[in-house]
């Protein structure tokens, strides 16, 4: 370290009697930056303390706000600076409070309870917002703060914490929207949001188009379900789908088409889960007549869940082909192929059995690869 870098008795005096406070900014910022230097002795560290905490207190926010800037990103800022330098006027607070580490979730929380929208934003823009912090964030009901939680990437935020946001936001697209572009959601959460945002959809339609109420609720449900269906794409964990079967359930959007659609995507652990739910029976017994040789399992099935007779050759068709493609290893890895086969084969499977209307009905709810993607996009 320079002579001119280090700590002095000029540094001290300028500081504290320079009555200029271009020049005290100066010092601070002269102070600052060296604090983080491993040359330091300790007792240069504990002069630089002491000057923190002076400075503190200096009239001028040209001054504090300066060492804010200094220490903003310094790991061993004591915690009583941190913590004062972040309860200052937002000038001097911002860039502590929004880069500074030494700060915990509870004086984060603090902050987010006793500060306005302006420094709440700030908070929910950090690095790795906790789930704790980002829970007090939502509790603001204010939604440009929360439109940044979401749109933050680095936050960890929690299933109740989602469901709470969806609550009070369920009409604003400025939450809804980054929401929905995030990594990861919990799949209770993203079948939720998906509902959501059918829901506009629907509003769209009647609102900007000559179409019938019953038309607009059949688009409605279309694409809410291919939506659903997507959900499960790349293969969920038996608990996960689980999850989403019982929401469904819960919320009367179980239905049959849905069930029948995952089936011909390839998605057959979420029909037997589905079926298990409506029939109220454990899942292994469910799979076990799904997968019934004799078919009597799988129609007595469609019998008690009220599945439409219709869609019984359709659903065995689908297991014969996902059975068939298990054991022959047939579309690998790549889904849309799976998808694609799996749709051709049903259709050739059952094109003598189901009457014209009903095929008709087949492949207008189950289209081609290419034209389903598009169209719920």
């Amino acid at each position: 370290m320079s002579d001119s870098s280090k700590l002095s008795s000029a540094d001290v005096a300028k500081l504290l009697q320079d009555p200029n406070a271009d020049n005290r900014a100066a010092a601070a910022s002269k102070v600052a930056s060296t604090f983080g230097d491993a040359k330091l002795t300790e007792g240069e560290r504990q002069i630089a303390e002491d000057i923190f905490r002076v400075m503190l207190k200096d009239a001028s926010v040209r001054v504090r706000h300066a060492l804010s800037e200094s220490l903003k990103d310094n790991p061993d800022v004591p915690h009583d600076v941190a913590t004062t330098l972040a309860k200052d006027v937002d000038e001097v607070a911002m860039p502590v409070v929004e880069f500074s580490k030494v700060l915990t979730d509870q004086d984060l929380i603090e902050i987010v309870r006793t500060r306005g929208s302006d420094m709440q934003k700030v908070v929910a823009g950090r690095e790795g917002v906790s789930e704790g912090v980002a829970d007090a964030l939502a509790d603001t009901g204010d939604e440009e703060v929360v439109a940044t939680l979401v749109s933050n990437k680095s936050a960890k935020i929690g299933e109740g914490t989602y469901s709470k946001v969806l609550d009070k936001f369920a009409d604003s697209d400025m939450v809804k929207n980054p929401m929905a572009e995030r990594g990861e959601l919990p799949i209770a959460v993203a079948e939720r949001l998906v509902t959501l945002v059918s829901e506009q959809i629907r509003d769209h339609i009647m609102t900007h188009h000559e179409v019938s109420p019953a038309m607009a609720a059949d688009l409605l449900l279309e694409s809410r379900e291919k939506a659903t269906v997507s959900l499960l794409e790349g293969g969920q964990k038996s608990a996960t789908v689980q999850e989403l079967v019982d929401q469904l359930y819960d919320n009367d959007r179980l239905t049959p088409t849905l069930m029948l659609r995952a089936l011909c995507m390839g998605d057959t652990t979420f029909f037997e889960v589905a079926l298990a739910k409506k029939v109220g029976i454990p899942v292994v017994n469910a799979y076990k007549l799904v997968h019934d040789k004799g078919d009597l399992g799988l129609r007595r099935l469609f019998e008690v869940s009220k599945m439409p007779p219709q869609s019984l050759p359709m659903a065995r068709a689908a297991l014969e082909v996902a059975d068939e493609m298990l054991e022959t290893g047939g579309g690998g890895d790549d889904r849309e192929m799976f998808k694609q086969l799996m749709i051709e084969r049903v259709l050739t499977a059952v094109e003598n059995d189901v009457d014209t209307e009903n095929l008709d009905y087949l492949i207008g709810k189950l289209q081609a690869v290419e034209s389903s993607e598009s169209d719920s996009a």
